[in-house]
């Protein structure tokens, strides 16, 4: 049997619930797609609107690299409130779900999809509610007050 550290254990937590998260996207995401290859329903009539969905898409994958990229700098010995304010961690808690909500939203506009755009919508509902909860829990648990005090400071 294996003997892991604490920082593995929560590591994997934290892991498995966003894993979680992002699965009920991708599963959103599909329905979204093939209610709308069955019932052909336009999210709006102007053309030009659609494009505005690009900028939306270019934005949420740059968030999304910001995240990954900050998070994977992060300190462990020196754990302070101003360690998780980094890169987009100072504007959001949740930088990853919202470059995924703007990406896919974005994908939904450009397609002209009010079924992607819905479920896209009740995917981050979803996940913020249940599933980032469950995250800051774990984190929480595992660096205490610094990160009390970090959500504190970041709202969103």
């Amino acid at each position: 049997m294996k003997v892991y550290d604490k920082e593995y254990i929560y590591k994997q937590k934290v892991h498995r619930v966003l894993a979680q998260s992002y699965i009920i996207y991708f599963i959103l995401f599909l329905f979204g797609v093939y209610l709308d290859l069955i019932f052909h329903f336009k999210l709006f009539t102007n053309p030009i609107i659609v494009v505005l969905g690009i900028p939306l898409l270019a934005f949420g994958t740059f968030l999304i690299f910001w995240a990954q990229k900050t998070s994977n700098s992060l300190h462990k010995k020196a754990i302070s409130k101003e360690n998780f304010c980094r890169g987009p961690y100072c504007y959001t808690r949740s930088p990853t779900h919202w470059g995924l909500f703007f990406l896919v939203i974005g994908f939904g506009i450009v397609i002209n999809a009010v079924f992607v755009v819905l479920f896209t919508l009740v995917a981050f509902l979803v996940t913020r509610l249940i599933f980032l909860d469950k995250q800051e829990k774990i984190l929480e648990e595992k660096y205490g007050t610094h990160y009390a005090e970090y959500k504190k400071l970041v709202k969103f």
